[in-house]
């Protein structure tokens, strides 16, 4: 729970994660800019160079310290603020409110959680700190839980994952760790380098492959990417691959003919399999606030989103942008990223996020 008269305020600061890989150290060979001289690639893994920044292979970062940004600024605000309390009054709920909007939870969701506090405090249900703590957790875990759907890939065989995203959200980086997800339960895995349009992304997803030793099918820059990522399905279904994750570029809410690219991508694939794409998922930057709300919606309304991988919880004070998606998009959230190294993309449990936020 808070810790809210218990805990000391930590002084410790958490530093920013680095959500991407530098494609300065890649030896890739280009091929030609013109898509239609472009041959198929399925590049093999290599060895990686000693030099290459390859994120830690560590076990998982500890949720509790990843969110310490999130929970400085609302858990041990409040209780800073609760310390000596014997009762709860109006000024405990303003402060609550003012504490839950700085971390990003959102206007609606705070209402929500407020207005159910508020009820429990005039039916005499909450009348001490502890009786908050334990209430507003329960609330809390309420509003997130219908988001905490786990991803079935065992429904498709390859099991084809479209991720979309805007630049900067973390989203070639999600697929490499994506990958060691799913190479960890026995699947196998191969990349489709769909980002024709950033000249970097190519080699960031080939370097992603050699880390993960999977192959990754990729052509030119410039390349039409609809082309690739129905070739690289079809070399899946050849080899028995279990899941094919396919990068697709960077693209703004606000650019009609990227998002038409995307709309082309799953028509294409329907030629293959009529559910296909199975999953299309978009990588937020929790740091982008509600900012990213606004995006998220807009891809959906144009290409019709399964999920969502919300990144770089770790380097934001504004984690509790979770609750204002549960209670503004109807997507579950599938992963959350609380670190750099590769484990740090892990399946998204209710429980276990709001007990790490109010520990």
């Amino acid at each position: 729970m808070f810790g809210f008269i218990k805990r000391k305020r930590k002084n410790e600061t958490v530093p920013a994660t680095a959500e991407t890989i530098s494609p300065e150290t890649t030896n890739l060979a280009q091929s030609p800019s013109d898509a239609s001289s472009v041959a198929l690639k399925e590049e093999k893994p290599a060895e990686l160079s000693q030099s290459d920044p390859s994120p830690s292979n560590s076990g998982p970062a500890d949720l509790n310290q990843a969110l310490e940004k999130t929970k400085r600024s609302f858990s041990d605000g409040m209780a800073d603020f609760l310390l000596g309390k014997k009762s709860i009054d109006s000024s405990v709920l303003d402060e609550l409110e003012t504490r839950l909007l700085s971390a990003d939870v959102g206007i609606d969701a705070t209402t929500t959680i407020i207005d159910e506090l508020q009820n429990n405090i005039s039916r005499k249900t909450i009348n001490d700190v502890d009786a908050l703590q334990a209430k507003l957790a329960e609330i809390m875990k309420t509003i997130l839980q219908p988001c905490e759907l786990p991803l079935d890939t065992g429904t498709a065989k390859p099991f084809v994952i479209l991720v979309v995203g805007i630049n900067g959200a973390g989203k070639t980086t999600s697929i490499g760790k994506l990958a060691h997800h799913f190479i960890q339960q026995g699947k196998s895995v191969m990349l489709a380098a769909g980002d024709t349009f950033r000249a970097a992304a190519v080699e960031q997803l080939q370097q992603w492959g050699q880390r993960n030793n999977v192959p990754v099918v990729s052509q030119g820059t410039g390349a039409d990417p609809a082309s690739v990522i129905f070739d690289a399905v079809q070399s899946a279904s050849s080899k028995n691959i279990d899941i094919i994750i396919a990068d697709t570029a960077g693209r703004l809410h606000t650019q009609d003919n990227l998002m038409e690219e995307l709309a082309k991508i799953k028509r294409v694939l329907g030629k293959i399999d009529a559910n296909a794409p199975h999953e299309t998922l978009i990588v937020m930057d929790a740091g982008f606030g509600q900012n990213a709300l606004h995006q998220v919606q807009q891809f959906h309304d144009s290409i019709g989103l399964t999920g969502l991988a919300v990144t770089k919880l770790d380097g934001t004070a504004k984690g509790g942008i979770l609750f204002s998606i549960a209670n503004t998009l109807n997507l579950p959230v599938r992963f959350i990223g609380v670190g750099e190294g590769i484990n740090d993309l892990r399946p998204f449990n209710a429980a276990e996020f709001v007990d790490a936020l109010l520990e």
